[in-house]
């Protein structure tokens, strides 16, 4: 199972890849993995600030619907629009062409909180 080493992550299968003040959003190998096909992902979150923790949108697959929790608090900006029309590039690429937002953070501090590549395959069993 591929956990890349220069991401970060949280125990609820978020991995997030932090350039700057921006932070790039996705699910992990393994949770797509245990969500099945994906048919769809809702974000309708686009322009709005939320903390930490908070919902921020949606993935459907063929036998369940899954939040999606922020990993730090900031502004959605940005939906990656490819999956509307290809939702399964998330379990595809899931590090890759299937990230699902680019996020501006407004407290860095809570980066501390995430995982390192080592403590999330410990969560993982991996």
């Amino acid at each position: 199972m591929s956990i890349p080493a220069e991401l970060q992550y949280t125990k609820d299968h978020e991995w997030v890849r932090i350039e700057g003040d921006i932070a790039t959003i996705g699910i992990t190998q393994f949770a797509q993995g245990e969500l099945g096909d994906i048919v769809y992902v809702e974000v309708e979150t686009v322009d709005e600030t939320l903390d930490k923790d908070e919902v921020f949108g949606t993935v459907e697959a063929v036998k369940t619907v899954s939040d999606l929790f922020l990993p730090l608090t900031g502004e959605i900006v940005s939906f990656n629009e490819a999956l509307e029309d290809d939702p399964e590039l998330v379990n595809k690429d899931p590090y890759g062409e299937g990230w699902m937002i680019k996020m501006k953070i407004s407290n860095t501090e809570e980066i501390a909180d995430l995982l390192d590549a080592e403590g999330y395959a410990s969560i993982i069993g991996a």
